[in-house]
Formats: structure tokens, C-alpha cells, sequence
């Protein structure tokens, strides 16, 4: 039999071969699947980003080119009742900066100070003192056209914001009604403030696009629209606001007084129709603005009414049913022992009746009804006419006044408050204690928004009484009343006078007194009621019935004539009222309170 014989060289290189072919193999396996796995691990990464986390990269591209800005929202217009603008909203720029940026431009320092009527050296100052931050003002509130100048420079760090700036046409006529806001167009004073809620719109927002350096790329989108503040329609007249105004400065000024109020209200439905005080101020000028001057003394100074609360104590004693307008009182010869105390008249007027007490504003004779009476009558009927409650207007900083309320009562503080001392009210609230009587009994809610239908409201006095206080009312203008200055050509008006001392440190002063009208008009069909506050007249000349009779006289015959309401049936005998062949003496003498 015969072999073959292999080299034994050839049967050993096939193993060592093989041995070597088997770790490249292994490598390249490894290889690909490290490269899978990598490819696997960077899809899975970019459908992560791209799809299933998207927001996150989205946000952070956002974060350093998308931004938020606000739209502006116009603030509510207000109107008066006949929809005259009394506030309104301007556009206006503000100029502010990024320090940081500003700072590096100091050789544009010169030309923005001059675009921006600034001083080089102010602000070269603030900029410096603010390098570190990144938003300081520049200057707020320019005109359009000032804030597009500005605007053209392109100096960088400098940006403009669109805002709004309150704007009133009447002026100081309707400031203290109306009120002021803020630089930043939110309520700060009257009504501004008190209906800021509903004035005050609702800011909308833009999506815009920016580079690295904070300038516009593009507008992307409106996120959401801005919406106006709604409207408010007051209840005044602009027509008889200015009239009053104007009389009441007048007055003020030639009595060379410290202050003075004005308020006339519509009897049929509780507006107010005017409302205006002295001194005021210019709201579209605030530069030195005196804060005594902002005061809306009509709605927060409360003052001693004196004798104009006297008609309230003849009808609490003519409901009582002890008395009525015939019905005699034993005045004396003007001088009166209540206690310690006494009561005086400025003349003796001896027996007269009801009527004649108050045409002469005879302090004994409503200090013995009230005696008689009881005080408690008194309170009530006053506290029914809505005096020591508020009138619920909703005017910031309203008063409620005072009127006491005692388990025991002296007689002298029963006299007292019979003619008008010891309580305390607002001019408005004597004007709605005085509406009460013109309505006929019936308290109305006070109103400094238009109605557009009268409430029915609530009857609080007597309706035959109101009518006989309202007609003694008229005969207290009449040649011979107290108040026959405020007495108006052609119409038939009602109204008494006050004269109060003021209070000081060491209780009432002498010398130094308040002037008081309030009035009805007309009488045969009330329409309107005019209250005339005159504080502290200097001179001789200080009683009601000569300084605040004339502006009640004055400013309700052109009320009555603007309203178109008809003169009284006998204008000629009603244009002898005013007296006017009387001396100044005798005037002072019959208007003794």
C-alpha cells in the first residue's frame, strides 16, 4: 500500500492562518457595531430634539431673540352729560436706556441731550451713575413728534416706549370732580381714582423678533389685542360747571376769602350739575402744585351749617302737629336765658309767627319749637334727610359729617342745634337735605354719573310740609328776608342764609366766619338746589345773605335759563325782590343768623 507524505511545514500554516484571520473579524464586527450604535444613539438624539422635545431648543432660541412687548391699552374716556370730553387720553414716547450700552457711546452724548432739551452734563451724569444696570428713564411723556427725533439719532442704548398721557380741555373748571392720574396713567385723585377699576383698560402683547443688539428683525406676531377702558358719563352740565366756576371765583376773590364751594343738583333725579371750588388748579400743569389746592371741598370739608338748617327745625315742628306757619312764637326783644346760656337775635322782632321766625332767621324762635317739641324730633327728621350718613357716591375721601346722638340733652345744646350748631355736614349734604324739600319729602341717592332714569326713592318728610317750607322758603328772598340778594330776576326762588363762626384752638372765633346760601329754585316746581359756600371773607362784609346771596342769585338765573325752564308766572313782581334800594347796614342787620 502505498502513502503520501504532506511537508510538515504545510500542516502547521493552516491553523496559525485561521488563528490570525479570527481577531480582524472580530474587529471589524465591533467596528460596525459601535458605528450602529452610534448612529442609533444619534438618530434617537435628534428625534428627541426634533421631535419629541422640541420645546426645549425652541425656548432656548426664544429665550435670546424672541420678545413680549406690550400694547398700550387707552384709557376710558369721560364725558360730561351732554358728551363733552372732560378727560382723555393722549399718545405720548418715552425715552429710556440701557446704560451698558449707552455708556460706550459717550461722543453721542451731546446730540441726544440736545434732541432731549437736556443738560450734556446731567445726563452724561446719570448715565455714568447707572453704567451697571440696564434700564434707567430718560426723559417720560414727549410729543410724537419729539420722541421720532429722538428716535432718528439711532444712538445705541437708546429706546422709545409708546405710553399714554391724561389730557383734560376744561382745565381747573372740572379738576377737583374729575381728578388727576399718575405719569403712569393710573388714578390719583376724584373720580381718576374712584372709577380707576373701569377706566383702565387691559394692556394687549406683540411677538417681534430681535438681534444680538436689541433691534427689531421682524414683528412675528399679535399675541393679544389691547383693550380700551370703558367710558364714563358724568352727571354735571359742562355749560353750568364753567358758569359756576366763574361766579365762584368771582366771589371768592372780590371777598378776598380764603376758599369757596359750589353745588347745584337736579330735585327730579339726584345728579349733580355743577360742582366747583376754590382755590384750584391747572391738572395739565402740575408744576408747583400745592396739595390744599387739589382738595374737593364740596365732598370732604365739613363745616357747622348755622341758620340753613333752620328749615329742617320748622318742619320737624310743623310734622309734629303743634304748630304751623301762622302759629305765633314770643321772640322778645332778641335776647333769650337758656340755662347758663343765651340765645340772641341780632334785633328784637317780638311776637311773630312761624313764617316770620324764618324770614328773619330768628334763632330764639327755632331754639323755642325745638325746646318744645323735643330734640328727638329734630335728630330724626335731620337724620332722615340723609344728614350724618354718607351720600354713597363713591368719590374717594367722602364724608358722612356728624350729627350727635345723646341719651341726655341740655337746652342749651338743643337750642344750639336747632340753628345749626353742634352738627357737622358737607356742602353736598346740605344740598341733598335741601333736594328733599324740593321733591316734596322724597330723599333721592346723590349721583355723579348720569342717569338715564330718575329713582323712585324714599319718602322721608311729609309732602305737605316740604311744600310749606319750600313757599316760606320764597319769602325769605322777598324785600324784608334775609336772603333778598339771592333773590332772581323772573323766576320765583326759595333759600336761606348762614353765617357761622369758625372754630379755632380756643373754640369760636369773632372775627372770622363762614358765608352760607342754600337755595331752591323755582319754587312752584323745584328743579334745581344750589348750595354757596364762601369761607372766611375779610372785611365788614361777611353775613350769608351779602356775599354768598348774590353767587346763589347769580349762577341759578342762568341754570334755570340754560335748562330752559319757564320764568315764574308774575316775572315783574319777582324782579322787585332783590332790594337793591337798601343800605348795605340794613342788609347786614336783617341777615342776623
Amino acid at each position: 500500500m502505498k502513502t503520501s507524505a504532506r511537508p510538515a511545514s504545510a500542516s502547521r500554516k493552516k491553523p496559525t492562518g485561521e488563528k490570525a484571520v479570527m481577531p480582524y473579524r472580530w474587529r471589524v464586527k465591533l467596528l460596525q457595531l459601535l458605528f450602529i450604535t452610534v448612529g442609533l444613539v444619534i438618530c434617537y438624539r435628534l428625534v428627541d430634539l426634533q421631535v419629541l422635545n422640541h420645546h426645549f431648543l425652541q425656548n432656548e432660541g426664544d429665550k435670546r431673540s424672541v420678545r413680549h412687548e406690550s400694547i398700550p391699552a387707552h384709557r376710558g374716556v369721560i364725558f360730561d352729560r351732554n358728551g363733552k370730553i372732560l378727560a382723555v387720553s393722549a399718545p405720548v414716547m418715552t425715552v429710556w436706556a440701557d446704560p451698558q450700552d449707552l455708556v460706550k457711546a459717550p461722543g453721542r452724548w451731546s446730540e441726544l441731550a440736545f434732541a432731549l432739551k437736556l443738560e450734556k452734563s446731567w445726563l452724561a451724569n446719570k448715565v455714568e451713575k447707572n453704567a451697571a444696570k440696564e434700564f434707567i428713564y430718560l426723559k417720560r411723556q414727549m410729543t410724537p413728534e419729539q420722541g421720532e427725533k429722538v428716535k432718528a439719532l439711532k444712538v445705541p442704548g437708546v429706546h422709545i416706549l409708546d405710553e399714554q398721557r391724561r389730557y383734560y380741555p376744561m382745565g381747573e373748571v372740572t379738576a377737583h370732580l374729575v381728578g388727576i392720574t399718575g405719569i403712569d396713567d393710573k388714578g390719583q385723585e376724584g373720580l381718576e381714582l374712584g372709577y380707576d377699576h373701569w377706566l383702565t383698560g387691559t394692556e394687549g402683547a406683540r411677538r417681534v423678533l430681535k438681534d444680538r443688539r436689541g433691534h427689531l428683525a421682524r414683528e412675528a406676531e399679535l399675541v393679544e389685542s389691547a383693550q380700551p377702558g370703558k367710558e364714563l358719563m358724568l352727571s354735571i352740565d359742562s355749560r353750568l360747571q364753567y358758569m359756576a366756576y366763574r361766579e365762584l371765583k368771582s366771589a371768592v376773590e372780590k371777598a378776598r376769602a380764603k376758599a369757596g364751594s359750589l353745588v347745584m343738583m337736579d330735585v327730579q333725579t339726584g345728579e349733580v350739575l355743577a360742582m366747583v371750588n376754590q382755590p384750584s388748579y391747572n391738572p395739565n400743569n402740575r408744576t408747583g402744585l400745592q396739595p390744599f389746592r387739589m382738595r374737593n371741598r364740596v365732598m370732604t370739608d365739613l363745616l357747622e351749617p348755622g341758620s340753613t338748617i333752620k328749615p329742617f327745625t320748622v318742619a320737624a315742628a310743623l310734622e309734629s302737629g303743634e304748630y304751623d306757619r301762622y302759629t305765633q312764637i314770643e321772640t322778645g326783644l332778641g335776647y333769650l336765658r337758656v340755662g347758663r346760656n343765651a340765645v340772641r337775635d341780632v334785633l328784637g322782632f317780638g311776637t311773630i309767627d312761624v313764617e316770620t321766625v324764618l324770614t328773619k332767621s330768628s334763632n330764639i324762635g327755632v331754639a323755642k319749637m325745638a325746646l318744645d317739641i323735643g330734640v328727638d324730633k329734630v335728630v330724626d327728621l335731620l337724620r332722615r334727610v340723609g344728614i350724618g350718613q354718607s351720600p354713597g357716591t363713591g368719590f374717594p375721601g367722602e364724608r358722612a359729617g356728624f350729627l350727635p346722638y345723646r341719651d341726655r340733652w341740655s337746652d342749651i345744646e338743643v337750642a344750639t342745634l336747632s340753628f345749626g350748631y353742634g352738627l357737622t355736614l358737607t356742602p353736598l349734604q346740605l344740598a341733598q337735605a335741601y333736594s328733599v324739600l324740593g321733591s316734596g319729602g322724597i330723599l333721592r341717592p346723590v349721583s355723579l354719573i348720569k342717569r338715564d332714569v330718575a329713582p323712585d326713592g324714599i319718602r322721608v318728610m311729609d309732602e305737605e310740609v316740604a311744600h310749606k317750607v319750600v313757599s316760606m322758603l320764597g319769602k325769605v328772598v322777598e324785600k324784608g328776608g334775609t336772603g333778598s340778594r339771592g333773590a332772581v330776576k323772573s323766576y320765583d326762588v326759595g333759600g336761606k342764609t348762614g353765617t357761622v363762626k369758625k372754630v379755632g384752638s380756643s373754640g369760636y372765633l369773632e372775627d372770622r366766619y363762614v358765608s352760607l346760601f342754600a337755595g331752591i329754585a323755582p319754587v312752584e316746581n323745584p328743579r334745581i338746589v344750589t348750595v354757596v359756600i364762601i369761607d372766611d371773607p375779610a372785611g365788614k362784609d361777611y353775613y350769608g345773605g351779602v356775599i354768598a346771596g348774590p353767587v346763589f342769585s347769580s349762577v341759578t338765573g342762568q341754570a334755570l335759563r340754560m335748562l330752559g325752564v319757564r320764568p315764574s308766572e308774575d316775572p315783574i313782581l319777582t324782579a322787585k325782590r332783590p332790594g337793591l334800594e337798601q343800605t348795605g347796614e340794613t342788609k347786614l342787620k336783617q341777615d342776623g343768623t
